[in-house]
């Protein structure tokens, strides 16, 4: 069984069918790429893989375990906060708090998340060692990313490339087992576009599941272990990227790819 199984994801919008019943797998450890034209339901999917949206057919299964079944009744908001810790989100335009620095923006969630499970084992000690464990955590991210000498600065006083690093260093704070990315460089100026592909690629090279939607086609290429081709709200194509980026590829894919100039 693959670490990741969708199903039959179907999201309609009013009358408009956004997803149409998407499948794909994805194994642990493995990156994939959705590629895609504007509209064609690659951010759509992204949401509802972690739950900002709730698909209305298909199901979602991660390490053998069925976390939607859009045919069975949901159970109330804690078990949705529980199901959205299965992934994590880095937005293309960061969503940083701007109120908080870039250190208590990677602990902030973790830190309520800590203090709510405290509160239930009533045990007060254990928040202030959770909380001391956190911290390490958020230092050690911070350093991975190359944010160290940021820690007390706001997301305003930060570039571009630095708040989507910090971004990246927020979402893995809380351990998902897969990390989601919705076009992680869209909004960043072309002499930072590297910096975060960097980082994207040492998590790659770490062995972290990931799904990148991009526009980046050389990136998918080389970073991917799969890549799926998105149209009208389907899968239309996925493989390798030695499959996919091939002279044999199907007549919308070529096309696509050839906008980007293969």
């Amino acid at each position: 069984m693959a670490f990741l199984e969708v199903k039959g994801l179907v999201k309609k919008f009013d009358r408009a069918d956004v997803l149409r019943g998407v499948d794909f797998t994805l194994e642990k450890g493995n990156v994939l790429s959705i590629i895609g034209s504007s509209g064609s339901g690659k951010t759509t999917l992204l949401r509802c893989l972690n739950f900002l949206e709730t698909p209305d057919e298909g199901s979602i299964t991660v390490d053998g375990q069925c976390i939607f079944d859009a045919s069975q009744k949901e159970s109330g908001a804690a078990a949705l906060r529980e199901k959205r810790l299965h992934f994590g989100l880095v937005f293309q335009s960061f969503n940083l708090f701007p109120q908080y620095t870039v250190f208590e923006n990677l602990t902030l969630a973790p830190r309520l998340r800590a203090a709510e499970d405290a509160k239930k084992k009533n045990d007060p000690t254990a928040k202030k060692r959770i909380f001391e464990s956190i911290d390490v955590q958020a230092k050690e991210l911070l350093a991975k990313v190359g944010l160290s000498q940021k820690r007390d600065a706001y997301p305003g006083e930060l570039s571009g490339g630095q708040q989507q690093r910090a971004s990246i260093a927020r979402a893995l704070m809380l351990s998902p087992d897969i990390l989601c990315f919705d076009e992680p460089t869209s909004a960043l100026d072309p002499e930072l576009t590297g910096e975060v592909l960097n980082v994207i690629r040492e998590l790659r090279d770490n062995s972290r599941t990931m799904i990148i939607v991009t526009h980046e086609m050389e990136f998918a290429r080389k970073v991917s272990d799969k890549i799926m081709f998105m149209s009208e709200g389907v899968c239309a194509a996925y493989g390798t990227p030695d499959e996919l980026f091939s002279d044999n590829a199907n007549e919308r894919l070529a096309a696509f790819i050839g906008a980007f100039g293969k």
